[in-house]
């Protein structure tokens, strides 16, 4: 083999390498990636189960509890909004703790004169 040979197939060993350096890291960064967005799912899943646990509590509250909450206030992790549009409808929505972003909204219907039911 001749000097210029050599010198020929140690560079294409190197550019060859290189390459190979750069799919190895395009792979590493593509399975880190992935790893946390299933993270990020699993806590995004989690908080909104927590959330409709707790949203599941204050659909069973009286009109007087719903009064006595209305307005905007934290809510253990959470903002809590409650709002009466009309004299027997309150819109509640529990939103993440800045106020940003809406994690469960509904509705309650709570007519006048009908009071809870003791267990």
């Amino acid at each position: 083999m001749r000097l210029d040979e050599r010198g020929a197939v140690l560079l294409e060993a190197i550019v060859a390498m290189v390459i190979l350096a750069v799919a190895g890291t395009a792979a590493v960064t593509g399975v880190a990636q992935a790893a946390d967005s299933v993270r990020r799912a699993g806590e995004a899943d989690r908080e909104v189960r927590e959330a409709s646990a707790f949203m599941n509590a204050a659909a069973l509250w009286t009109r007087e509890d719903l009064d006595r909450r209305l307005g905007n206030r934290p809510q253990g992790s959470w903002r809590l909004v409650i709002q009466r549009p009309s004299q027997e409808l309150y819109d509640l929505a529990l939103t993440d703790s800045t106020g940003e972003h809406v994690l469960l909204r509904t509705s309650l219907f709570r007519p006048e004169g009908v009071h809870a039911i003791a267990p």
